[in-house]
């Protein structure tokens, strides 16, 4: 079955977890309601930096920072489309635009992804 993944990365105050995280369930309801397969949201906890580099260096989080790993499934590209055109429509989401994040936007990366390996 081909799906499709958008991915987040993004760094947080840990002062603003409770506030994030009533965010991300708002938003995950809005996802949901239009059609996402599944959206999930993590926050960082563990950070080897065994290999490669560790996400709070290419989030380039600060002091008092952690990492916010989340994703959002789709069954395909064109469904994607779809469900993020009807999400940045909803009155919902709006409401939250309208309030300043708990995080810096100019921070966050997003993009999109064909899965290659499901198991």
């Amino acid at each position: 079955m081909a799906r499709y993944v958008d991915g987040y990365v993004l760094p947080l105050p840990k002062k603003n977890l409770a506030a994030y995280r009533r965010m991300a369930k708002a938003a995950s309801k809005v996802w949901m309601d239009h059609g996402a397969l599944q959206y999930c949201e993590a926050v960082g906890e563990d950070f080897p930096g065994m290999c490669g580099t560790p996400f709070p260096k290419l989030a380039r989080c600060k002091k008092g920072e952690t990492v916010v790993f989340a994703w959002v499934v789709y069954k395909s590209r064109k469904e994607r489309d779809r469900v993020n055109a009807k999400v940045m429509s909803d009155p919902r989401l709006a409401k939250m635009m309208n309030t300043k994040p708990p995080f810096d936007m100019a921070r966050m990366s997003f993009a999109g992804f064909d899965i290659l390996v499901e198991g």
